[in-house]
């Protein structure tokens, strides 16, 4: 069974996106991943952890909304 995300927050190439996962005890919690996408040099997609100065904004802005999300259920879509 394949594990699809819960919600993706996006700014720009930069996104967090929500899991939900079993535990062994058959309970379920949330992780949130975080990437930034960019380009190689032989025009191919790749993503990375690392961020840019530039980043920072967009990185901040992602998790902050994966957690509204995960803190406040649904009605932080709004």
């Amino acid at each position: 069974m394949e594990n699809t995300p819960l919600k993706k927050f996006r700014a720009g190439a930069v996104s967090a996106t929500i899991w939900t996962n079993t535990s062994k005890e058959g309970g379920e919690y949330n992780t949130v991943s975080f990437e930034r996408g960019y380009k190689d040099k032989d025009g191919t997609w790749k993503t990375t952890s690392s961020l840019r100065l530039n980043d920072l904004p967009k990185a901040a802005l992602v998790l902050t909304k994966a957690y509204e999300y995960l803190a406040l259920g649904n009605e932080a879509e709004a």
